[in-house]
């Protein structure tokens, strides 16, 4: 039962990332609305209208929104990828539910809690008609599911020995984590008010190092997708002033999290958590870079969808190897004595 409830956590571990990314696919290209009901599309729980008389009838139930194939079915997909993952941690509460006696079962039990809010925000992502709010409470609950799925692998791993971790590194390890979370909610925000192509400069934007921008209306939550909170429409400088805050945040995480996974590759038993850290930090700062520069593409905006997924869950792998470990405390040499003589001492 042990290794069955291990294979079926790296199974979900791996469809929430697929999950994160087919999320991003549809976001960015457009498909949000690509079916205007739930959980059906078009009233079809299975496929999408594709006869002759299912497009009608369609057309019928929901006026002035035609049938747009290609969209439905990227939103479909997501949807079908999204109720798996929700089977599969079903099963992996019910199963910690069973073993109870010998083990919690509460993160299990708290990740089937995460995604049933998250079908609940996938509803009102369609139904409230891709609110900016709903959309980036949608992907941040994708990532706190990431996250929790990578607690429960690392917990059924079997435990090695524990590094000593001084005082200001596990410090470094929960800012990295903050700031993380910090730039994947500003993520979330830039892409669910469509701001990514609002700079299409680097490493300046719209040719200047502080353009235009109306932080009121950017970071005002409750608003309709394009508006103000009054119901007009959203200007520009907001968009602007969205972008160039994520911009300016992701400084903020390279020098961060860049400090965190240099430090840890000076620890002997962490160097590995180390380079993977960097690695992936490395690839995002590049693949934000290489968007702003060509444009957004779609499979390189996709990607680095991904990579702020990978790379929460690089630092999420590392801090826990890191609280995991008792705090190192340092020797303090003896008054008269030389530090090269204290461990004769």
């Amino acid at each position: 039962m042990k290794h069955a409830h291990r294979r079926l956590t790296a199974a979900a571990l791996a469809l929430a990332v697929v999950v994160v990314s087919l999320g991003a696919w549809v976001r960015l290209s457009d498909a949000g609305l690509g079916c205007p009901d739930w959980p059906g599309c078009y009233g079809h729980l299975v496929g999408i209208p594709d006869q002759a008389h299912e497009i009608a009838a369609a057309q019928a139930a929901f006026p002035g929104k035609p049938v747009e194939a290609p969209k439905a079915w990227k939103e479909m997909i997501h949807r079908y990828a999204a109720g798996s993952l929700g089977l599969v941690i079903a099963a992996l509460a019910v199963q910690a539910w069973r073993q109870r006696a010998r083990r919690s079962p509460w993160l299990e039990l708290g990740l089937l809690a995460v995604v049933s809010g998250q079908a609940l925000l996938g509803m009102l992502t369609v139904t409230r008609l891709l609110k900016p709010l709903i959309v980036t409470s949608h992907l941040l609950g994708g990532m706190t599911t990431l996250a929790l799925l990578v607690l429960l692998w690392r917990r059924q791993r079997p435990a090695g020995p524990a590094p000593a971790v001084s005082g200001p590194v596990r410090l470094l390890a929960g800012a990295a984590l903050a700031v993380v979370v910090v730039q994947i909610a500003l993520g979330g925000w830039v892409s669910s008010n469509y701001a990514a192509a609002i700079c299409a400069d680097f490493p300046t934007c719209q040719g200047s190092w502080w353009p235009a921008m109306d932080a009121h209306h950017a970071f005002t939550l409750d608003r309709e997708l394009g508006a103000t909170a009054s119901g007009t429409l959203l200007p520009a400088a907001a968009l602007t002033a969205i972008h160039w805050a994520h911009r300016l945040f992701a400084g903020v995480v390279l020098v961060v999290v860049g400090s965190f996974g240099l430090k840890l590759l000076g620890q002997r038993r962490l160097s590995g958590h180390g380079l993977v850290l960097l690695a992936a930090l490395a690839a995002q700062i590049s693949l934000g870079i290489a968007n702003v520069l060509l444009q957004l593409p779609l499979p390189l905006a996709v990607a680095h969808n991904t990579g702020a997924a990978l790379l929460l869950c690089a630092v999420l792998a590392a801090c826990a190897q890191v609280f995991q470990g008792k705090e190192a405390r340092g020797r303090v040499p003896a008054a008269g004595f030389p530090r090269h003589f204290e461990a004769v001492r």
